[in-house]
């Protein structure tokens, strides 16, 4: 069984963008390699249960268990010693990547309130995007009586677009809704 967005892609998507680009193989054609999703916890320092919580919410939305992630350097004003668990992350691909991008495109990003569409300047200059999501509880299975605090997400999706133009295209008509 393969996602609708993976469907989409094959059916539509491969096919416009080889027309508005001239490519003359589909490999050229660009596709999502990964989403990576990064959840920092400030107060881990202080509080472990923070971070418990907030592998246990990524895992919930991802499907997948995240990795902690750990202090590059020390740095005495935050209180803060290299080594120290700081974050959570975890890399999808495959079906599990198509069912998160679905999701988070058309089920997450419309329950944002005001949402008018998300900014169309936040790649990267290699053709990645980089999407930051104030709150968690946008996904429908986060249980909004059981958070404890509201923590942000980051959301990169790397693609094999060789420009920031044919990305933009490309996750335009794979659905992302960018402001106009």
């Amino acid at each position: 069984m393969t996602s609708r967005l993976k469907e989409k892609y094959n059916d539509e998507v491969i096919e416009s963008l080889m027309e508005k680009f001239q490519y003359k193989n589909v490999m050229e054609v660009p596709k999502i390699e990964k989403v990576v999703i990064n959840m920092g916890v400030g107060q881990a320092k202080d509080n472990p249960k923070a971070l418990e919580a907030a592998v246990k919410e990524l895992e919930t939305i991802t499907g997948q268990r995240p990795l902690m992630t750990h202090a590059k350097k020390s740095i005495a004003n935050f209180k803060l010693r290299e080594g120290m668990k700081i974050g959570t992350k975890v890399t999808l691909r495959g079906e599990k990547m198509y069912n998160f991008l679905d999701k988070l495109m058309n089920i997450a990003l419309p329950r944002v309130r005001d949402f008018r569409g998300v900014s169309s300047t936040a790649f990267d200059g290699r053709g990645n995007y980089a999407l930051g999501i104030k709150e968690q509880l946008i996904f429908p299975e986060i249980e909004y009586d059981e958070v404890e605090s509201i923590r942000g997400l980051d959301v990169v999706v790397v693609t094999t677009a060789q420009t920031d133009e044919e990305a933009r295209v490309f996750l335009e008509k794979m659905g992302m809704p960018f402001k106009k």
